[in-house]
């Protein structure tokens, strides 16, 4: 076992708190200063089935998760027939020895709660002290964790952990290597972003896996944002775009199903220029598809959505640095461009935590009018922006879906119709060269064969690309498609491959329609995310 960069599975039947227990695992080793990256695997069932969260611990930074399992925390017996297979040859198994038989390291959880007076779900701190004790770390370093990660009980589940601890024999130890990071979920780290410029107020109804970044936000201290949860996506969606268009900055969440209902409203926010955020956190479909699954298969869906020529940025971040960075930019290019972005990321990005890195970002203004009775809301100007005023003062301020004229009055001739419509078009034509002024493309390596992805596949086409040797690229910004920067990224490129999590390889039609022949294409849509080996293996066969 490298003790440098291992797998832990923590495993058990949904209510059992097993993803609970994989973060407080986690975040025991991030304490170390390991980069921490979780897939967390759950069926759409609150009770029964089987959950697990698969926890890659390195001292560099992968995000994505391995096939081979080197630590098995089980907290039942589901968990090790399940993963056996995929068990290491010297693989630590920790488990619940009052109900489960295996080889490995039983812990009598159960036993030691019930001695203590303790109640059930606390058997899950035993099962994680016993593990504590065996990978050698210190019981310090486990209680700083288990006092800030449970809120209710602790000086219970203290005395529980430190019996069980007491019980179990050391097998190896793990350092302490540095300085740990925050550890964030992709939802949590875009909404921070949002924050940090300036999102005011953000609407949403409950859609898996966007949920969490409304019950984020409506915990999130001192943010001065407020969380409405309406009662469709209808609502949502249009409400927000008259919250924005009273001046106020608003990001929407949903998944696939929701952003379908919102797309009229996109059209909408495009016709009458007003900024809006729009989160759309992919799963499998079509339609209810696999809830708690993951997938690309939004992305043609997200570049067409709406109906008429109308304007959009599609960005696609890949990891929760860059859901932090790319949700702010989000914001200010939304309030900069009077225009939706559309905001797209994915199950296993939405819902995997991340060792996280701060960077700054700044809030940027929106060009604002002159509040006076002459205002003219669409403005005929060089580059399609006009100054933005919001109501309250002397000027009327109009917000139509109809076509309009400069002061937002409806018009049917074919003068002002064309007239806005270049204007609105004028404005694309600056967000292109916006894009191409940002890095709007990630390259690492150098090659003449290079593997294209985008979103989420990032963190494991990176990770085998640097062990195999291939250049990797990734387009960040998809709408408009950065394509000097993809021209220059391809230079010297003899083979293209493309690695997508969808059935018809959506990136690879982005591609050709610019003008770049994909020479294969590696698809996954199973609902899980591709596995370094496996993906390895792919690439070799190429």
């Amino acid at each position: 076992m490298n003790k440098k960069d291992f797998s832990i599975l923590v495993g058990g039947a949904a209510g059992q708190g097993s993803r609970k227990a994989g973060l407080v695992v986690a975040k025991i080793f991030s304490a170390l200063g390991y980069k921490i990256f979780i897939y967390d695997d759950y069926q759409s069932l609150i009770r029964g089935g089987h959950s697990f969260s698969l926890i890659r611990v390195s001292e560099k930074e992968y995000n994505c998760s391995k096939k081979n399992i080197d630590m098995l925390l089980a907290l039942d017996e589901r968990t090790i027939k399940e993963h056996s297979n995929n068990l290491s040859e010297d693989a630590i198994i920790v488990f619940n020895s009052d109900k489960i038989k295996s080889n490995g390291m039983g812990v009598p959880v159960e036993t030691i709660v019930k001695e203590l007076e303790g109640i059930p779900i606390m058997a899950n701190t035993a099962l994680i002290a016993g593990f504590a004790k065996v990978v050698g770390v210190d019981f310090q370093s486990l209680k700083i964790v288990l006092e800030k990660e449970i809120s209710k009980g602790i000086e219970k589940n203290l005395e529980i952990a430190n019996k069980a601890y007491a019980l179990m024999e050391e097998k190896i130890k793990i350092e302490d290597i540095g300085d740990p990071l925050p550890l964030l979920t992709g939802n949590e780290a875009l909404s921070l972003g949002a924050v940090a410029t300036g999102l005011e107020i953000y609407f949403a109804y409950p859609m898996t896996p966007a949920t969490g970044i409304m019950n984020y936000l409506a915990e999130l201290k001192d943010c001065n944002v407020l969380v409405v949860q309406l009662e469709n996506e209808i609502a949502v969606i249009n409400a927000a775009i008259g919250a924005a268009y009273a001046g106020k900055r608003v990001m929407v969440g949903t998944s696939g199903g929701g952003f379908a209902l919102m797309t009229e409203a996109i059209s909408l926010a495009a016709m009458s220029e007003t900024p809006i955020v729009v989160v759309n956190s992919q799963r499998p479909g079509p339609a209810t598809g696999v809830p708690t699954y993951g997938g690309q298969g939004d992305l043609l869906f997200a570049l067409n959505s709406g109906h008429g020529d109308l304007v959009r940025f599609v960005i696609a971040p890949g990891d929760a640095s860059e859901s932090y960075e790319w949700s702010a930019r989000a914001m200010n290019l939304a309030w900069q461009y009077q225009t939706p972005v559309i905001f797209l990321t994915e199950k296993d990005l939405s819902e995997g935590t991340f060792s996280f890195d701060l960077i700054n970002v700044e809030k940027q203004e929106a060009l604002l009018g002159k509040n006076k009775e002459d205002y003219k809301r669409y403005e005929i100007t060089e580059n399609g922006i006009s100054p933005l005023v919001f109501p309250g003062g002397e000027a009327i301020v109009k917000a139509t879906s109809y076509e309009h004229d400069e002061f937002g009055i409806s018009a049917e001739d074919k003068e002002t119709i064309q007239k806005m419509q270049d204007k609105r078009l004028r404005k694309f034509e600056a967000m292109k060269k916006e894009v191409e002024n940002m890095k709007a493309i990630n390259v690492y390596g150098d090659s003449e064969i290079a593997v294209i992805c985008f979103g989420g596949s990032k963190g494991v086409v990176k990770t085998v690309c640097e062990k195999l040797g291939f250049k990797m690229i990734q387009p960040i910004v998809l709408e408009p498609f950065p394509y000097k920067q993809m021209t220059e990224a391809l230079k010297g490129v003899k083979k293209i491959i493309c690695v997508e999590s969808n059935a018809i390889g959506q990136l690879s039609q982005v591609l050709a329609q610019n003008n770049i022949k994909v020479d294969k294409k590696i698809l996954k849509y199973d609902g899980r995310p591709f596995l370094e080996e496996d993906l390895e293996d792919q690439l070799k066969k190429i």
